[in-house]
């Protein structure tokens, strides 16, 4: 998925991520993104006809920003399971601080995924892509069963994530997210995972 491919569709794309925050679902229409964006009427249809294609075009963009996050602790895969908790632990860090909005914003598109399949379509493909790429960082730390394993933290860190913005959690250092993803591994790898004695920031 590339995202937006143009300045304009860019700037649609970030405007409707911003209504679906502060409007949720409903507060986003053709009409909001183009005042919001101070944009000529009509210009948002120009781009997406149908509300079908406003939120695929707004899933697109999402998809692609919080992809940077990803590529960036990426850049270094963690060589062993210590290193590899650490790492998801500062990409869900990440993701409650400065990508909080985009985590808002993709629950409620997830919700929306349920009523409209054709987005339910690109969604489930996303959350493809995130499983295969956490059952390859498990593989290569040592895993027995990657694929089943791979899919077990993506759905622990989701909840993670459900949890402090949108549950009773509440906000999480990233020393409590990196404690709580030693002990799913630990679990997972059948080894221990000693407290990280020298604590690194996020």
């Amino acid at each position: 998925m590339t995202g937006p491919s143009s300045p304009r569709a860019t700037r649609v794309a970030d405007t409707a991520i911003a209504l679906l925050v502060e409007r949720g679902m409903r507060g986003l229409t053709h009409r909001a993104v183009d005042e919001a964006a101070s944009l000529p009427p009509g210009s948002t249809s120009n781009l997406a006809r149908t509300r079908a294609a406003l939120l695929e075009l707004t899933l697109e963009r999402l998809t692609m920003l919080e992809a940077a996050v990803y590529v960036r602790e990426l850049s270094e895969p963690p060589a062993d399971p210590r290193g590899l908790a650490d790492m998801v632990a500062r990409i869900v860090y990440a993701q409650l601080g400065e990508g909080r909005e985009r985590t808002l914003a993709r629950y409620e598109l997830a919700l929306e995924a349920t009523r409209r399949p054709e987005l339910r379509v690109i969604y489930d493909r996303i959350g493809g892509r995130l499983r295969e790429t956490a059952a390859g960082l498990l593989a290569a730390v040592g895993a027995a069963d990657p694929v089943r394993q791979g899919a077990r933290l993506v759905a622990f860190t989701d909840g993670l994530l459900f949890d402090a913005v949108a549950g009773a959690g509440g906000k999480y250092t990233v020393e409590e997210l990196r404690a709580a993803l030693h002990e799913l591994l630990s679990g997972m790898l059948g080894e221990r995972l000693e407290e990280d004695g020298g604590r690194r920031g996020p």
